[in-house]
C-alpha cells in the first residue's frame, strides 16, 4: 500500500469512527428527548425539570436581554439599566417560561400536540443534528436553524438552550 493510499484510508476510517459517534449521540439523546416530549405533553413538572438545564437556560435568556439592551443605537441609561437587571429579569423569566405548559407551543411548532402520538426513539433520533461540540439539536426542517438544543450532563441529555424566536414561549391563557 502507498503511502497516499494509506493516508486515504486512515482518513475514512476516521470520518468512519466520527460519524458512528454522532449517530449515537443522536440516538441515545433521543431516548431523553422523548421523555421530555412526553413530560411537555403530560404536564409532569419533575420529568420536564429533569430533562433541561434551568440554569443554561436563564443564561440564554440574560444573554438575549443583553444583547438587546446594549445596542449602539441606545442610550447609556438603557446600557446601565439592562446591564444591571439582565440577570434577574433572566430569573424571572425562568421561573415564568421554563415549564412544561409553556414548551407545549415549541412542541406544537414541530407537530406534537396532545392528541399526537409522540414518535419513538429512532424517529427521533433521525429528527436529531449532532453539533461538533458533542451536543445535538433539533430543527423544524432537515437543513434549518436549530431550535433545541442538548448537551450530556451527569448521562442525561438536557435541553440546554433555546434557539427560536421568544414569542413562541407563551404563558398558558
Amino acid at each position: 500500500m502507498t503511502v497516499r493510499q494509506t493516508s486515504i484510508w486512515i482518513l475514512a476510517s476516521a470520518a468512519l469512527v466520527l460519524s458512528s459517534c454522532a449517530t449515537t449521540a443522536r440516538i441515545t439523546a433521543a431516548n431523553d428527548v422523548h421523555a421530555l416530549l412526553i413530560s411537555i405533553r403530560d404536564d409532569d413538572h419533575a420529568a420536564f425539570d429533569a430533562h433541561v438545564d434551568r440554569d443554561a437556560l436563564e443564561h440564554e435568556l440574560e444573554a438575549r436581554i443583553l444583547e438587546r439592551t446594549q445596542d449602539p443605537k441606545l442610550n447609556d441609561a438603557t446600557h446601565a439599566l439592562g446591564a444591571l437587571l439582565a440577570r434577574p429579569l433572566a430569573q424571572l423569566a425562568g421561573e415564568a417560561l421554563i415549564r412544561p405548559k409553556v414548551f407545549r407551543a415549541v412542541a406544537e411548532y414541530y407537530g406534537y400536540r396532545p392528541e399526537t402520538p409522540i414518535p419513538g426513539q429512532f424517529a427521533i433520533a433521525g429528527a436529531l443534528r449532532a453539533l461538533p461540540d458533542g451536543r445535538v439539536c433539533a430543527a423544524k426542517a432537515h437543513k434549518g436553524p436549530c431550535l433545541l438544543t442538548f448537551a450530556k450532563e451527569d448521562g442525561t441529555w438536557k435541553l440546554v438552550s433555546f434557539d427560536g424566536d421568544m414569542a413562541q414561549l407563551k404563558l398558558p391563557g
